[in-house]
């Protein structure tokens, strides 16, 4: 029964992953604490360790074919989410875990309140939103995509993500990129084993269970095609407007649990 669950946690995580461009540990790590009783270190190690072989290749290849990826950003990404990850894990592993959890909670909350219009809520005048066409967007420097991936990346050894949570929400609020584009981007630059000096460090110290990652691993095989799928064919503003609900209910759930 405890395999079967890290499978079916794998298969959500693989849904999530595909539909908003994220690692999927924004999920998984919640879930392996309060559903598998791990603590954060472990879940974090055991997380990152699922991401490692391209388990969404499948949600890449589906919206590579309908034309929202662009690899060389993505390469550019993964060499900084490289780099970031080995920062991130080695700060992990030495502060307190009831301090990381609060680090996490309140990032989280920040981010998912980052996309909701909070200055119509007080009556004052909204901001344009602005989200170029790919003719007008100007070739970015590509270390300002490794710069992406370096704080990504740093995030990801922290918090036990895959760095799409970062990638996301800078792609479209710094870059100006449409949010399919975005979410494929971030999902192409994490197919690449960028967490493993992270998975390294936290195996070193003995926080990794390899069976576990493996378990689900194949569940995030599973979900991820699917969660493309949906993706895909979602308006963008639909989208971005499901992404943000997703983040604010997860990061009231990590607030309520450790703040």
């Amino acid at each position: 029964m405890y395999e079967t669950g890290l499978l079916i946690l794998g298969i959500a995580a693989g849904i999530l992953s595909g539909l908003f461009g994220i690692g999927g540990g924004i999920v998984m790590v919640p879930s392996l604490i309060v559903l598998f009783g791990m603590d954060i270190l472990d879940a974090n190690a055991t997380s990152l360790a699922a991401m490692l072989l391209p388990v969404g290749i499948l949600g890449v290849w589906a919206y590579y074919k309908a034309g929202h990826l662009n690899i060389r950003e993505s390469l550019w990404i993964s060499l900084g989410l490289f780099a970031g990850s080995f920062f991130g894990g080695e700060i992990a592993i030495n502060i307190s875990e009831s301090l990381l959890a609060h680090l996490y909670a309140a990032i989280l909350l920040y981010v998912a309140l980052s996309y909701f219009d909070l200055r119509s809520l007080f009556g004052l005048k909204k901001k344009k939103e602005k989200i170029l066409s790919p003719d007008d967007l100007k070739p970015k420097p590509f270390w300002a995509f490794v710069l992406v991936g370096l704080a990504a990346g740093i995030f990801a050894g922290l918090f036990g993500k895959g760095g799409g949570l970062v990638i996301v929400p800078m792609l479209i609020g710094i870059f100006h990129y449409d949010p399919k584009k975005a979410a494929a981007t971030s999902l192409a630059a994490l197919q690449l084993p960028v967490g493993l000096p992270s998975v390294l460090i936290y195996a070193g110290e003995g926080h990794l269970d390899i069976m576990n990652a493996v378990l689900i691993a194949a569940g995030i095989v599973i979900g991820v095609f699917f969660g493309s799928k949906i993706g895909v064919k979602l308006p963008s503003s639909i989208f971005k407007k499901v992404y943000a609900f997703f983040l604010l209910a997860v990061a009231i759930y990590m607030v309520s649990k450790y703040i």
